[in-house]
């Protein structure tokens, strides 16, 4: 064996085991119970979906892809907790419990069940681009996509549902990395740009809500009215 192929296929293996953690990360985020614990498990998913992005990059060679681990390095693991703590109330935070509609125990079976799901969806996918050293990434993204909808679901709070679309974010491009490797840099950077103010607006609004009711969850909002003016 090269020490091309060599170094090809010691890179395949450790992005198969970055993928391995995201997947766990992502576990993580369904089984906490803690907003704090959430936006942690978030920060590692992100970390993973960059160190993917720059492996796959290393060989062959693809400026594209480690120019996207790099964004993704900055603006997801960095930038949006900032932005998170800087428009959200502290309180929101410190709650030790996160209200959702199922318990972790039920939850875990069924992020199982959606993982296992996944990899059957990806199965015809695998069979066409048997070999391509980014293989693993689709079904552990789609994966990572259910989940993250999942997460949007079972969650009351608008920061845990937030941090579930972001999973959800994560996960395709998880998916893409396999499907488009060469996605182009203009692409990325404007996605990363549409995140941040999504981010920077959900917070504000959050913020507003939670000073405003006392709470942020969702649900409680279809008990505001409009008071009547006479």
């Amino acid at each position: 064996m090269t020490y091309s192929a060599q170094s090809a296929t010691i890179l395949t293996q450790l992005n198969a085991l970055a993928g391995a953690f995201f997947l766990l990360s992502t576990f993580g985020m369904v089984a906490t119970r803690q907003v704090q614990g959430c936006l942690r498990f978030f920060i590692l998913q992100s970390l993973f979906l960059a160190s993917s992005a720059v492996l796959l990059g290393l060989h062959p060679l693809s400026w594209h892809l480690i120019g996207v681990g790099i964004i993704n390095f900055i603006n997801k693991p960095i930038i949006i907790p900032w932005l998170l703590r800087r428009t959200i109330s502290e309180e929101v935070y410190k709650r030790r419990e996160i209200t959702q509609a199922l318990n972790i125990p039920i939850s875990l079976l069924i992020a199982l069940g959606l993982t296992i799901s996944a990899y059957y969806l990806a199965a015809p996918l695998l069979q066409v681009g048997a070999g391509l050293p980014a293989l693993v990434n689709l079904p552990i993204g789609v994966a990572t996509l259910l989940l993250g909808a999942y997460i949007l679901t079972v969650r009351r709070e608008a920061v845990p549902q937030l941090l579930g679309l972001l999973a959800m974010e994560n996960g395709a491009f998880f998916a893409s990395i396999a499907i488009a490797p060469e996605l182009h840099l203009f692409v990325e950077l404007v996605v990363a740009f549409d995140v941040l103010i999504a981010v920077f607006v959900i917070g504000v609004l959050t913020r507003a809500i939670h000073e405003n009711i006392g709470t942020t969850n969702v649900g409680a909002l279809a008990t505001l009215k409009e008071e009547s003016t006479r």
